[in-house]
């Protein structure tokens, strides 16, 4: 089963690459994702799906893929072409999905097929609510998707400045998330230069924990993940257990590029820099925190 686990969250990765995705639906494909591969019966959540109306579509197409590659001999010379004539398949289906519903409805849907749960864990003088959660693999897609020029021309587009009016129209929520994006990016940048204090590793870590609490009360479960990958990282490069490698560095600037890009609504396609900050959490997953 974790085979068809994996082929059908790759299988929808590649038909959603195929479809025009706003940041939101980026983030619905990314919920959706990660809820299979945390399915802990997925033949049974498969047809669950098919009794739910925004679900029924994509549910009756996950179902003949299932059950193709369990009652079928799988042909490993050809596997790769069925796979892509899947993911094909699945394009019209997540299009539906997109078009129904937003990452809060989705939200509210998968909440019908798992019940959250919740694992609190204690560090002195932070309290993060819960370890990151296990990250979809991404198998199918390769680290030379942008060409180095476009993904600094998005990355401009991303960081660059609100208008006054529209920075007048921000909620509470949005201003302290995007409060220290930039002093923090700029300090990721000069990690690189170890001109840096082992104090500014712990203050920015707690800020970053702080808002991935924040982020959570208010639904916005990619970014509080971001926040979270980013703040483990810094308490683990704090505690020396990690050197800041331009890897390191890298994976870092993908998770705050994401979450600019959410909490702003750009229009850029930034599932590249999504793809790159789930790889970077799950590396980082390993580390345990010790906190001084």
């Amino acid at each position: 089963m974790d085979f068809i686990k994996q082929y059908i969250i790759q299988a929808i990765s590649l038909a959603a690459n195929n479809l025009r995705l706003s940041s939101e639906k980026i983030e619905v494909v990314a919920l959706l994702r990660d809820a299979i591969q945390r399915s802990e019966n997925l033949d049974v959540d498969i047809q669950n799906m098919k009794k739910i109306t925004e679900l029924s579509k994509l549910g009756i197409r996950l179902h003949e893929i299932s059950d193709c590659l369990l009652k079928n001999k799988i042909d490993f010379l050809h596997l790769s072409d069925k796979f892509k004539e899947h993911a094909q398949s699945l394009i019209k289906e997540i299009s539906f999905l997109l078009d129904k519903v937003t990452p809060s409805t989705f939200r509210t849907i998968l909440d019908k097929l798992y019940p959250p749960k919740i694992t609190e864990i204690q560090i002195p003088t932070v309290e993060l609510k819960k370890e990151m959660p296990e990250l979809p693999t991404e198998v199918m897609v390769t680290k030379s998707e942008l060409k180095p020029e476009a993904e600094t021309l998005k990355e401009k587009i991303i960081f660059e400045d609100e208008k006054e009016d529209e920075i007048g129209s921000f909620q509470n929520f949005e201003v302290t998330i995007m409060k220290p994006i930039k002093k923090l990016d700029s300090f990721l940048k000069s990690l690189s230069t170890e001109k840096y204090s082992f104090e500014e590793l712990s203050n920015y870590a707690k800020i970053m924990t702080l808002n991935s609490d924040l982020a959570e009360k208010f639904g916005t479960e990619i970014i509080a993940n971001m926040h979270r990958i980013i703040a483990k990282t810094l308490f683990v490069l704090k505690n020396k257990e990690l050197e800041p490698s331009k890897e390191i560095i890298e994976g870092m600037r993908a998770c705050l590029i994401v979450i600019v890009a959410l909490v702003r609504s750009k229009e850029v396609d930034i599932s590249v820099y999504l793809n790159r900050a789930e790889e970077f959490g799950k590396k980082i997953q390993v580390y345990k925190i010790k906190e001084q």
